[in-house]
């Protein structure tokens, strides 16, 4: 079986609107017969990607943006380098069949693409060493080269799918599930009034109505990484696969969604968190939860009993993971437990060693 690393958490989040569908209101799903809260795997790798920039848990070059203008971000490079920075770089990106096209006065390629940093340097280089070549096999075999030869985190851990370019395409290591309540919720909303502060005596003060959807809930969050693809996606730099793993942990663990939060501030940092590593399967532990949790003891303490009841069937029914290591501030975990982030993180990168 596969080498993995598994993340279960459990995350309290006061009320809010942190991940929005199309009419505004919270994200959600019915499981067990009843409507969940939910926010979207999209929205929690988003914060995960953000937090490895924002905390400097990666080094920029290790790191990518999922772009339309790679077009533009490549000219502005190649201005004083090229005579003709624009058409050399739609030139460079159709050597690897990524069409451009101008978008109001700006080349965009057609879809979103998830490139590496230092990739992005590397093209500008390769462009302007072949500038008024761009036609010779060698400057071809150099791009699909800098596009084959991935090195950045975020993308390997993620994924990339080049619908013209299949050759490009990088198999995700992490898989993120939708983060969904332990128990049952009801959409809730906040009639709000904003005031005119220079509106005389005479008129009314409010200068706009208007309504807010929000929830709060405890919600499961699981993901679970495949080492040996990492590896492969990472060229087999185990020093790397190390950090990325160590940054992974973190921004799983700290990063929340932005939706909504300068009118929430819904920041609620997770009270339980399990991390299990070992050759076995990928378990999802959102089972343990389709009887929705009821508030007897608060829903973070009935989900931490629940989650162990529905831990201890699966191991005993397929095998446990191997070594594994929980952070608890619920009290409610029967077993050991480590005291800090820190210490979670420590004893993970250990044993990768």
């Amino acid at each position: 079986m596969a080498k993995i690393i598994e993340f279960h958490v459990l995350q309290q989040f006061a009320p809010g609107n942190l991940n929005r569908d199309d009419t505004g209101a919270p994200k959600d799903a019915y499981f067990g017969g009843v409507r969940r809260a939910r926010i979207s795997s999209q929205s929690f790798k988003r914060a995960i990607r953000l937090h490895f920039a924002a905390e400097r848990l990666l080094e920029d070059h290790e790191l990518a943006d999922r772009t339309k203008r790679l077009a533009a971000s490549l000219e502005s490079r190649l201005r004083g380098k090229v005579a003709e920075p624009g058409k050399a770089a739609a030139d460079l990106l159709g050597l690897a069949n990524l069409k451009v096209k101008k978008v109001k006065d700006s080349d965009h390629t057609e879809y979103l693409l998830f490139i590496g940093h230092k990739d992005i340097d590397c093209l500008a280089d390769i462009a302007a060493k072949f500038d008024g070549k761009l036609g010779d096999k060698a400057a071809k075999k150099a791009v699909e080269e800098i596009l084959r030869s991935n090195r950045a985190v975020d993308v390997a851990l993620f994924g990339r799918m080049l619908a013209d370019a299949k050759d490009f395409n990088v198999d995700a290591a992490a898989q993120v599930a939708h983060a969904l309540s332990t128990h049952r919720v009801e959409r809730e909303f906040d009639f709000f009034t904003a005031v005119d502060d220079l509106a005389s005596g005479d008129e009314a003060v409010s200068g706009m109505l208007g309504t807010i959807d929000f929830n709060s809930a405890c919600y499961y969050r699981y993901a679970v990484l495949h080492l040996d693809l990492l590896s492969s996606n990472l060229g087999g730099d185990g020093e790397l696969v190390g950090r990325a793993v160590s940054a992974f942990l973190t921004a799983y663990v700290r990063a929340i969604p932005s939706g909504k939060q300068n009118t929430f501030a819904a920041h609620n940092p997770p009270e339980f968190v399990a991390v299990r590593f070992g050759n076995t399967m990928p378990v999802n532990l959102a089972g343990a939860f389709e009887r929705p949790v009821q508030p007897n003891k608060g829903y973070l303490y009935g989900s931490v009993v629940a989650l162990q009841d529905k831990w201890k069937s699966f191991d005993q029914a397929y095998g446990p993971a191997g070594q594994e290591w929980v952070l608890d501030l619920s009290g409610a975990w029967e077993g050991e437990t480590v005291t800090s982030l820190d210490a979670l993180r420590s004893a993970l990168q250990q044993a990768l060693m």
